[in-house]
């Protein structure tokens, strides 16, 4: 939330399942939580608490069945409506907003819809979304994108160019992924919406050089942590202390 409040961001739609309810407390501040904290003199956390919900508005809207990161989009259409969104995975934390910046600013002056990529060694292709870009482009990009495969066998990617967490996209893909089929585990995928919206309009890649966390694993979300951590000025010395002393 802070990246998109970051980038200029004023409206934030989470997707979520009912079957998790701390989400919604999340969002929603407590008066006897933020009473406390500010009893125990941690009035910087209680006011950040009780921002919550005024410096931005936050909805929430529900994917009943998860079948896959298009339909979770979709579900969110009827509060974003007929504006260019931009989607944050949040299992993947970024050490600033400069990216989802930059896609903002090429998706405004183009109205294309833009997406983060990054090259990775070919045997790291299979785990990714990953796309072939038109010959003549920059080397560092932006690059318009012409296919978009999810996570090929390394023998039979397009390249070495897979997309990462952050994606601008236009109104219009609302109707690429109303139109969308299920691939074949049933899950209507963001790529084929993607694909199938570089056959009559542009959609820009853009490489990344912001830190970047994936929490999707046990190791990277504890890394994610601890770096995180350290940075603070309230646990980071203390932290970074402790450290050295467990592994000296």
């Amino acid at each position: 939330m802070d990246e998109a409040i970051g980038a200029g961001i004023d409206h934030i739609v989470l997707v979520s399942s009912r079957t998790k309810p701390g989400l919604e407390n999340y969002v929603t501040p407590d008066p006897a939580v933020v009473s406390k904290l500010r009893d125990l003199g941690r009035d910087e956390t209680a006011d950040r608490i009780s921002r919550i919900g005024t410096d931005v508005r936050v909805s929430i809207t529900y994917q009943d069945n998860p079948k896959g990161l298009g339909h979770a989009i979709g579900c969110a259409q009827k509060l974003v409506g007929d504006e260019t969104f931009a989607v944050l995975l949040p299992d993947e934390l970024r050490g600033d907003s400069s990216i989802l910046k930059l896609l903002i600013d090429s998706s405004d002056a183009t109205g294309s819809s833009a997406i983060e990529l990054k090259r990775v060694p070919m045997d790291e292709v299979s785990a990714y979304g990953v796309v072939s870009v038109a010959s003549g482009a920059p080397v560092d990009g932006p690059f318009e994108i012409t296919d978009v495969v999810e996570k090929p066998k390394m023998e039979d990617a397009p390249s070495d160019l897979i997309i990462l967490g952050r994606y601008v996209l236009n109104a219009q893909m609302f109707e690429e992924l109303a139109n969308l089929k299920p691939a074949p585990n049933g899950e209507f995928q963001l790529t084929d919406a993607l694909l199938s919206q570089t056959k009559h309009t542009p959609v820009l890649g853009h490489l990344t050089t912001t830190e970047r966390y994936d929490t999707g694993t046990p190791f990277g979300w504890l890394t994610a942590v601890i770096d995180i951590a350290l940075r603070r000025n309230d646990v980071g010395p203390e932290l970074s202390t402790w450290l050295q002393h467990r592994l000296g």
